[in-house]
């Protein structure tokens, strides 16, 4: 294990304080030459036809900003040291679906094509990522199939568990557990996803999350998904500044895939599963804003939104970017913060 600053693994805080401040400068730093790149390799956003028309003045804005945010986290991270199973786990979720999410920005920016790869190509790739976080959670990093219901107590997904002996490996493979990981790996990496699709939305929101995993993993002493969770934090913070409204760059799959299955499986070592829908709740809301209104328009033929995710609901009825970014932004801050307060007062009960 390389440590850059050996001194300074006596003050914990100081570390993860450390590590946020680090991603924030580089990706501060490094986001103007990335942008100047873009622009020369005329890597721009392809905007949707069928969005808001106030979004098609953001043809040509470059993308793939999620690369540089991937690269600062990994980077920053392996630099600081304390690296552990959970925290490689959780890195190899960033870096799966951000590479899924890489060659769907590449087939969008390339072949120019505003949706990028196929819906079944994008979930054939999620599924099997997903399904491996799962089994690496349970038998490498030697995470109880078991799940806590905040203030209640907790439910044993182990019950249905079959064993494979795999090259001389001995791998358990606990069916319910590792379908509730699969399908929240899933589920964060796509909601993540359709919440980008806002100037500064989905960086904001991801760095408030990111923030509070931070605090649950430190008040675990779990320095390493601490020092994680900081610098994914000081990532978006560091990328916030050129991706403000308006944007100078977007954040593309890249990042919202990858984050969004960072986050999830944050939830998976922290054992937060069953918090995570209050933690990340403004991604369940937009993922059931787009469900609701694809069921209510087969089933009545009538919208409930006026659009679909619902931060462009709030458009359509006049609100500007900025204010729905800073109302998501507030939103997301109390969620996750009654997500902290209800895992401190469940442990605390303990």
């Amino acid at each position: 294990m390389f440590n850059l600053l050996p001194e300074i693994s006596r003050y914990p805080t100081y570390q993860v304080f450390l590590a946020a401040v680090l991603a924030l400068v580089l990706a501060g730093l490094l986001f103007p030459l990335w942008i100047r790149l873009l622009r020369f390799r005329n890597i721009g956003q392809q905007v949707r036809a069928d969005g808001p028309q106030g979004h098609l003045v953001k043809q040509g804005t470059p993308t793939m900003g999620g690369v540089l945010i991937v690269l600062v986290v990994a980077f920053v991270y392996l630099t600081l040291g304390e690296i552990g199973r959970k925290g490689i786990v959780v890195l190899v979720a960033l870096l799966g679906c951000g590479l899924l999410g890489f060659v769907d920005d590449y087939a969008k920016v390339v072949k120019e094509r505003s949706l990028g790869l196929t819906a079944k190509a994008k979930i054939i790739g999620q599924a099997v990522i997903a399904f491996g976080i799962g089994v690496m959670a349970v038998n490498w990093t030697h995470i109880e199939p078991v799940v806590t219901v905040p203030l209640l107590g907790t439910i044993d997904l182990g019950a249905l568990t079959s064993t494979f002996t795999i090259g001389g490996w001995t791998l358990d493979f606990p069916w319910l557990y590792l379908g509730l990981v699969f399908f929240m790996v899933i589920s964060f990496s796509n909601t993540v996803n359709l919440t980008d699709g806002l100037d500064g939305l989905a960086a904001g929101t991801i760095m408030i999350v990111m923030l509070v995993f931070a605090a649950i993993a430190f008040q675990q002493d779990n320095l390493e998904l601490a020092l994680l969770s900081a610098t994914v934090a000081g990532a978006c913070l560091g990328f916030l500044w050129y991706n403000s409204y308006p944007a100078d760059i977007f954040m593309g799959d890249t990042g919202s895939l990858g984050l969004g299955a960072a986050i999830a499986t944050l939830a998976v070592v922290t054992k937060t599963e069953l918090l995570s829908p209050l933690l990340g709740g403004i991604y369940v809301a937009e993922g059931l804003s787009v469900i609701l209104q694809i069921a209510s328009f087969k089933l009545t033929g009538k919208r409930i939104f006026r659009m679909a995710p619902v931060h462009h609901h709030f458009e359509m009825k006049g609100w500007s970017e900025t204010k729905v970014m800073v109302r998501f932004w507030i939103v997301t801050g109390i969620m996750a913060g009654a997500g902290f307060a209800l895992w401190f007062v469940s442990k605390a009960g303990n």
